[in-house]
């Protein structure tokens, strides 16, 4: 059960209560007691694409995070994650997601509890069952390993000179314990402690600087809930750049000292940004905000809350140009509003997040340098029924493979979903569209929402029906026809790979690429941002 806000504001206001039992109830409790002793099993929420993650019975309030830096990145740090929330139901054992450390003990209220892992869950025994509706507090004194095998994705990023996060979608477990859904947002507070030399930042303000010795603790609190996949901490030799954007907002980025000039001229154009985003969609949503250039490679950008992450060759490389790398930066900003203030209610929602970051990019690159927003959307819906083949209607993504967690991050839900937006717009309008654009972070803000609440949102905006016309937009295996545009055409997938398999065999593969290329549009392949373009992993 997802509570907002305000519902959370007055559930805290509940005094603790632990569980009184009667001396008649001796004999049941100590029944329940063994029942616990059971082999503990991996819960989840029952996210159709993430199975495991999450678990029912509680809704997380705040996390307390500390973190101490070794001084290097192979090795691991010490950890305490405090985890304050209510319970949803009657527990014996709370289930928490943690899957990469070591864990030293475990407190409920205080008291020593039993804990035992099952798959990627550290189950949790207090000494007494937790009656639904009571408080409680877990703290887990363990470590947070940033070394990982093959077969693990995301988590720790270990940089040149120390460490980033990039937990998205379901690898905040690997670095704390946590409840890691987008469906439970929490407050966080983020103290990391490292040696003296290294600035350490981290998600919302800080709040505390305490310099002791040969080392300096940093203390960071978010104003805001946030989902445990958008939780940022750089650990580096590192300059934190501040200045001031809109309606004085503080904006903060963290840049290696040594590439502080040369990186200046993109610094200070997220300003710019924010303004355009604000005449968009309304006011930005947050405390702060800020790029966190990252010497590492990863692949992608990432839009962590208040602090999204950048691959520092992004801005570095003459091979981008100027227009398309602002682009990738509205990309990440337009996030805060669409996928960080109103995150998924289930990983299936993800298109809402994403394809609104690339309608965004998209329409900057048009206003901006002139790169045609019909264009682009023209070429998608060329490539969308390849697109639906491959990974699964927009709202519907096909399952990642096996170790490949992060295989849900295909173009179905970038230039596929910015799509559906775009046939939305053509069906009800221009101006009733950009309503439900402001309408919806508006109303969803600090919360998750769900497909199905875009669609009753955009249905209260028009005046007007409109599941029979979003439901095979948003669920069909073929793209429908888009209105107002009735010579756009879909290349059918079938056609497509036999095409290209035949110049394979006259040409040796290179037209076989070229051909398929093709096929999605040379706008979307040069403009797709994140998942078109260099980085389609995520």
């Amino acid at each position: 059960m997802l509570l907002n806000p305000r519902n959370k504001a007055q559930r805290a206001a509940r005094p603790r209560r632990r569980l009184k039992v009667p001396a008649m109830l001796v004999g049941a409790v100590s029944l329940c007691l063994l029942a616990a002793s059971a082999p503990a099993t991996p819960l989840g929420v029952g996210d159709r694409l993430y199975p495991h993650l999450g678990n029912p019975g509680y809704d997380v309030a705040s996390y307390d995070l500390s973190f101490t830096y070794p001084g290097t990145n192979d090795k691991p740090l010490q950890a305490v994650t405090t985890i304050d929330a209510w319970t949803t139901d009657d527990l014996e054992r709370v289930n928490l997601d943690f899957a990469h450390g070591k864990v030293d003990s475990v407190e409920v209220d205080g008291e020593p509890a039993s804990f035992r892992s099952a798959g990627e869950d550290l189950v949790v025994t207090p000494g007494q069952p937790l009656p639904d509706g009571s408080w409680m507090r877990i703290t887990v004194r363990h470590t947070s390993d940033p070394v990982y095998g093959k077969e693990r994705e995301g988590g720790w990023v270990r940089t040149a000179d120390g460490l980033a996060m990039a937990n998205q979608a379901d690898a905040a477990h690997v670095v704390f314990p946590c409840n890691d859904h987008p469906s439970d947002k929490a407050l966080f507070t983020i103290r990391v402690t490292a040696p003296n030399g290294y600035t350490a930042v981290a998600n919302g303000l800080p709040t505390d600087v305490d310099r002791a010795g040969g080392s300096t603790t940093w203390t960071y609190r978010t104003r805001h809930p946030m989902a445990t996949e958008l939780a940022q901490v750089s650990i580096g030799r590192s300059k934190v750049v501040h200045r001031e954007g809109p309606h004085g907002l503080p904006v903060r980025d963290v840049v290696a000292t040594a590439d502080r000039e040369r990186l200046e001229p993109w610094l200070k154009k997220t300003p710019g940004h924010i303004a355009w985003m604000e005449k968009k969609v309304g006011r930005y949503p947050f405390e702060t905000y800020g790029l966190l250039m990252a010497h590492a490679t990863t692949g992608f950008e990432l839009e962590t809350q208040t602090l999204s992450l950048f691959e520092r060759e992004l801005f570095t490389q003459s091979a981008f140009p100027q227009w398309y790398v602002e682009s990738i930066m509205v990309h990440e900003l337009a996030h805060q509003w669409f996928g960080d203030s109103v995150s998924p209610r289930t990983w299936s929602d993800l298109w809402l997040s994403e394809g609104h970051a690339t309608w965004y990019e998209a329409l900057y690159a048009a206003e901006k340098a002139d790169r045609p927003f019909e264009t682009r959307m023209k070429a998608a819906y060329a490539a969308s029924d390849r697109w639906r083949a491959a990974g699964g209607p927009p709202a519907a993504p096909k399952a990642p493979a096996p170790g490949k967690k992060n295989g849900i991050f295909r173009p179905n839900v970038y230039d596929g979903a910015a799509l559906v937006l775009y046939a939305l717009r053509q069906e009800i309008g221009a101006p009733a569209f950009q309503k439900l654009e402001r309408l919806w972070v508006s109303r969803y803000r600090d919360a998750s929402a769900s497909t199905a609440d875009f669609v009753a949102l955009a249905e209260e905006v028009s005046g007007r029906r409109l599941d029979g016309f979003m439901n095979p937009w948003l669920y069909g295996a073929k793209t429908p026809p888009m209105p107002g545009e009735p010579e756009w055409k879909s290349v059918d997938p079938a056609k497509s790979v036999k095409k290209a398999h035949k110049a394979a065999g006259k040409t040796g593969g290179k037209a076989a690429g070229k051909a398929v290329g093709k096929t999605g549009g040379k706008a979307v392949g040069k403009t797709g941002g994140k998942a078109v373009g260099r980085a389609a992993g995520k």
